[in-house]
């Protein structure tokens, strides 16, 4: 009994794949309280949840602010998010109470880069019209010029935002026969060399690319980095690609890049907000393509993913090093 009294509690906003929960289970450090559904957790149920928690881990979809932290009380320690992203944290707000956050970054990088270059090819050749032509009998005879898309061999791709996942696309689409690559940041990148990187300006980047693909974190230069300028400064050709954050893009000065023709195509696998609504006007493209933030969804990433998470957030409690502490 008295065993049981010392056991931490924490919360834990969603169903999380097994690695993470048994991680927890077997520390013998805590109690396990879970929001037991696939789907968000109500904001009372969180606020409630979160009472007298020493650690929460969370979800990208959770915001945990100030309301949230207050709700948990004195005894919180520690926040673990099962993401790379953070911006769905209060971090001044958790840094002023001394709180750690753990993140899951690295784990998730090639399957995001490996279903980034799925939704460029997508997008560039047509994937979803084409499929949705045989489906509805739209295939008939061989025409010439029926479907074609974009090919990136002998194509020029930038990469704004040269990180640990735009680095990783760039060695991916390097073997297509890419004849330029190119990208932009703050400063240029000596992991660069590895794939032929040339860095530029953004203007340039999106002037020359035939592909323009966003990697970048989002932070306050970055939110709406995307918009009318920057899209009328590329090909008419180009594709469009973004499976970084959402709020990088004016979605709506996008709309008319391509309702217009001002650019050829766009993959979206991150939108604002997500999900997004079934009547947007991006989802009555043909020449826009979206997933469902699908980008580090295999089976083995999310296992990966939610173990460190709970790794993360058990070394917050007994006050170790954290696998990968997020730096406040």
């Amino acid at each position: 009994m008295q065993g049981t009294q010392q056991l931490l509690k924490v919360f834990v906003t969603r169903r999380i794949p097994q690695e993470g929960m048994r991680v927890l289970n077997q520390s013998g450090l805590c109690k396990v309280s879970l929001w037991d559904s696939d789907e968000p957790i109500p904001r009372t149920d969180l606020l409630q949840g979160v009472s007298g928690a020493h650690g929460i881990l969370c979800l990208l979809s959770d915001r945990i602010d100030a309301e949230v932290i207050n709700a948990a009380g004195p005894n919180l320690k520690v926040i673990s998010t099962l993401s790379v992203g953070f911006d769905h944290l209060a971090v001044g707000e958790i840094k002023k109470r001394g709180v750690r956050v753990g993140y899951t970054p690295d784990v998730l990088t090639d399957a995001t880069a490996e279903l980034t270059v799925a939704l460029l090819l997508a997008t560039a050749r047509r994937i979803p019209e084409g499929v949705e032509e045989v489906k509805n009998g739209g295939w008939s005879s061989w025409k010439p010029l029926w479907l074609c898309g974009y090919g990136l061999s002998g194509s020029t791709v930038g990469v704004i935002g040269l990180g640990r996942i735009g680095l990783a696309i760039a060695r991916r689409l390097k073997p297509f026969g890419v004849k330029r690559l190119l990208y932009s940041g703050r400063t240029s990148k000596p992991q660069a060399a590895e794939v032929d990187g040339e860095f530029a300006s953004l203007d340039r980047l999106v002037s020359e690319s035939d592909f323009v693909v966003v990697s970048c974190s989002l932070t306050p230069e970055t939110q709406g980095l995307c918009d009318k300028a920057l899209f009328s400064k590329m090909k008419k050709t180009a594709v469009f690609v973004n499976t970084s954050r959402g709020a990088v893009v004016n979605q709506e000065d996008l709309h008319e890049a391509l309702s217009s023709g001002r650019i050829a195509a766009a993959g979206l696998d991150v939108t604002t907000p997500e999900p997004l609504p079934t009547d947007h006007p991006l989802l009555k493209l043909k020449n826009c393509v979206i997933l469902p933030h699908i980008g580090s969804a295999t089976y083995s990433t999310r296992g990966i993913m939610a173990e460190l998470c709970a790794n993360n957030l058990l070394a917050g409690l007994t006050g170790s090093a954290m696998p990968s502490e997020l730096a406040l």
